[in-house]
């Protein structure tokens, strides 16, 4: 059985389709099967992988998510999620069908004030499942050396989940990749940014054999 990924955040702008297809990309490079599901209605993780035959199977679902995602997950080591923001009742079918939740958000207070209904979504889960259910979040557009950067951990803490201690840097090179259809991992192993992505699945990872 694959482990399902749900990523997701109520806002916009915290990077969550770089994050998702990114890791996703990742782990194809590094052999294992992925599947990433598009239920966002603008559709990016669809159009990054339009732009270049990578490997990653992307496939675009909607509202009856539960119904039909069990019919292609048949095969996968990995079936990632990519959800909409300000679509809580579409997040919430993806968590329903989730094993794990991410949640990205920028060390901004507006992003981690804005992903309380989304955690609301998950310690529900969690409840519901005896804590098999498991979430963590992801800090992206990092900008190092920052007091904001400092202090974000401390304000995560208030929602009683994990937060990865691999960070997500902001750099253009993410974007400049997107437009390839590609992930950091097509750089060199050494690249900043791709050891970043590695040490998030390396995290991923953990989280899931919990």
């Amino acid at each position: 059985m694959p482990k399902i990924v749900a990523v997701i955040n109520s806002k916009g702008g915290t990077g969550k389709t770089t994050t998702v297809t990114n890791i996703a990309y990742h782990l194809h490079q590094a052999g294992e099967s992925v599947l990433l599901v598009d239920i966002d209605p603008q559709g990016s993780s669809a159009a990054w992988a339009a732009q270049n035959d990578h490997g990653v199977t992307v496939i675009q679902l909607g509202e009856q998510i539960n119904r039909d995602l069990p019919k292609f997950t048949a095969g996968y080591d990995w079936v990632f999620i990519d959800c909409p923001p300000q679509m809580a009742k579409l997040a919430g079918k993806a968590i329903r069908a989730a094993d794990i939740a991410l949640i990205p958000t920028t060390p901004s207070p507006y992003d981690v004030w804005a992903c309380e209904d989304m955690v609301d979504l998950v310690k529900a889960k969690m409840e519901a499942t005896s804590d098999k259910f498991k979430a963590a979040f992801v800090i992206t557009m990092n900008i190092k050396n920052t007091n904001l950067s400092n202090e974000i951990q401390e304000a995560l803490d208030e929602f009683e989940l994990p937060a990865f201690k691999s960070r997500i840097t902001r750099s253009v090179i993410f974007p400049e990749l997107t437009k390839d259809g590609v992930g950091v991992s097509s750089l060199s192993k050494k690249h900043p940014q791709a050891t970043e992505i590695r040490q998030i699945v390396e995290e991923l990872k953990e989280l899931a054999s919990v």
